[in-house]
């Protein structure tokens, strides 16, 4: 039977790894409703869902992980559709990074957004990260979570609706209680946005990135890679509204709060590149382009 039409009720406790190998024992399922997945994580507090992967495998063979089922989200369909209504992008939670890249939706209301995901890791991470695993993790190296920031999204749960000020709330963390689940991301088109990132050249996360939109709300500006966690700049956003010109743009101050130093980039560095993306994306958006 091909994998992806593993019944709901199929589950197997025969992922055990040889001795050399660190992963745990583990149930896996693929339910074929929301509810059943939303039953599973409500009755054992140690399941986690599964989207892509590309954080909690190899946390788990790293053994900082530890979860006694692994619930795949891959057998919804919904949750991995990309529609847009009344004036929304509406993208499920399980849409790859690839496929936000790939729709034409994306691609004509917020063409930086597509951009953006393109510019995700590699081809693999691209074909299996999810724009809901992204922001559930909350890395802070990580890109979707500043472009969230700065879009003014709405993050739809089985329970609420979080926007995504609230939704973020630390280092690898959100305000996602146990058991709770992204199904969605919402995000309004009546803004322009860019993004502009300066890279690890092997990992191809942001050292420093920053996310910029503009609308009838004004602006907002996202940085992600440079602190221990995405974070907004109110005052280059106030800069930005009462000058918003490509002059202006070239006379931003930034009052930044603590950096990270590590063995990539120092805290200094960090904050030379938090003002120069800024820049470029400015640029770049008043431009009609994105900066990546």
């Amino acid at each position: 039977m091909p994998l992806h039409r593993i019944p709901a009720d199929h589950r197997s406790r025969d992922f055990r790894q040889p001795e050399d190998r660190p992963m745990r024992e583990f149930v896996y399922s693929r339910p074929e409703t929301l509810s059943d997945i939303l039953d599973i994580l409500a009755g054992d507090p140690d399941a986690r869902p599964l989207a892509g992967g590309m954080t909690l495998l190899p946390t788990m063979k790293q053994r900082l992980a530890g979860p006694s089922e692994l619930v795949d989200l891959a057998g919804i369909p919904l949750l991995s559709e990309i529609e847009e209504d009344e004036g929304e992008l509406q993208i499920g939670a399980m849409a790859t990074h690839a496929a936000v890249a790939g729709n034409a939706l994306v691609q004509s209301r917020l063409p930086g957004l597509s951009l953006l995901a393109d510019g995700i890791g590699d081809v693999q991470v691209r074909n299996r990260g999810t724009i809901g695993g992204s922001i559930a993790n909350n890395d802070p190296a990580a890109d979707y979570p500043a472009a969230i920031l700065a879009l003014d999204a709405v993050v739809v749960t089985d329970r609420r609706e979080l926007p995504a000020d609230a939704f973020l709330t630390g280092l690898f963390e959100t305000a996602l209680e146990p058991g709770e689940l992204v199904l969605q991301v919402r995000i309004r088109t009546d803004q322009a946005f860019s993004y502009a990132k300066f890279r690890h050249p092997v990992s191809g996360y942001a050292m420093t990135g920053v996310a910029v939109a503009h609308g009838p709300r004004g602006w907002r500006v996202a940085v992600t890679g440079a602190g221990a966690g995405a974070f907004r700049m109110p005052d280059v956003e106030q800069q930005l509204l009462r000058d918003g010109s490509p002059e202006g743009i070239d006379r931003l101050t930034f009052d930044l709060p603590e950096l990270i130093s590590d063995f990539h980039a120092g805290a200094d560095y960090r904050a030379n590149l938090v003002r120069v993306m800024t820049r470029r994306a400015v640029h770049a958006l008043l431009g009609g382009q994105n900066a990546d």
